[in-house]
């Protein structure tokens, strides 16, 4: 397994077939997701089946309530742009942030790449905490930010909003990272009123998502990408895409006490 690390987040990994990978080389993986954030595998055979076993190699899978299954395997969801008369929307985000304990990993495979376009875009949030100005660092310390679920119908026993830390500690690593997801699924922070909240996380997505702090892969067919949703936000440019995209995604669940308050869970 070579590795060769991207800026300003971000790893490819080579000589490595995800149908064969040990066990010592996913907790090399592991650290390397809590390092880097982004494990890019490109040239990759696996079908669906292959992707779920690789998957599973870092623990439970998770599954979004409410999401499109891919016909056949319900563990992974179906991302595609197939028959669509208008282009799809994405902001940068956490997947499933409104979880207690929201999924440790996201990784998608791809089916089907476009002609044109179609990027997948990653911040690194590590950088983002430490380069945040002082006054505001000084503001937020010790804060959590109320993260709420949009764009799903959910039943009324389903989770819908949990609590995080504004800063939080990444499990392996120890490094704080700042945590944040759309500004819509950003509710309230505490101590501040609705005002002072829209502002502050205007602020600090604008400050995220700093073109010096965003990786911007395009993808290639065989390409297999993870990443650690406690160290990056993500998503996809739908602009000037030219044909079809279909992606297969999984995710790994979080770790930590199911039953809680919204209080943080160190194992996510």
């Amino acid at each position: 397994m070579r590795t060769t690390a991207t800026e300003p987040v971000g790893v490819e990994v080579t000589d490595l077939d995800l149908r064969e990978v040990s066990d010592a080389e996913v907790e090399q993986l592991r650290l390397l997701l809590a390092e880097r954030g982004v494990a890019v595998f490109p040239g990759q055979d696996v079908d669906d089946e292959s992707f779920v076993a690789f998957l599973r190699r870092f623990g439970d899978l998770a599954f979004t309530v409410g999401e499109t299954p891919v016909e056949g395997c319900p563990d992974l969801n179906l991302i595609s742009n197939v028959g669509r008369t208008t282009p799809p929307r994405s902001q940068f985000h956490v997947d499933s942030s409104y979880l207690r304990v929201p999924p440790a990993y996201t990784a998608l495979r791809t089916v089907t790449i476009p002609d044109e376009g179609g990027e997948t875009l990653f911040t690194n949030q590590y950088v983002a905490h430490d380069t945040l100005p002082a006054d505001l660092r000084e503001q937020l310390e010790g804060r959590r930010i109320t993260h709420v679920v949009t764009g799903l119908d959910l039943d009324d026993d389903e989770e819908t909003q949990a609590q995080h830390p504004v800063f939080r500690p990444h499990p392996v690593t120890g490094r704080p990272a700042l945590y944040l997801s759309t500004a819509a699924r950003c509710a309230s922070i505490s101590g501040m009123d609705e005002a002072e909240t829209q502002a502050v996380v205007a602020r600090l997505l604008e400050h995220s998502t700093r073109p010096e702090n965003t990786l911007r892969h395009a993808w290639s067919p065989g390409d297999v990408v993870m990443w650690d949703n406690a160290v990056v936000m993500h998503k996809a440019d739908h602009s000037g895409v030219v044909g079809d995209r279909v992606m297969h995604r999984g995710m790994v669940a979080g770790h930590g006490s199911e039953a809680g308050s919204g209080e943080d869970h160190p194992g996510w």
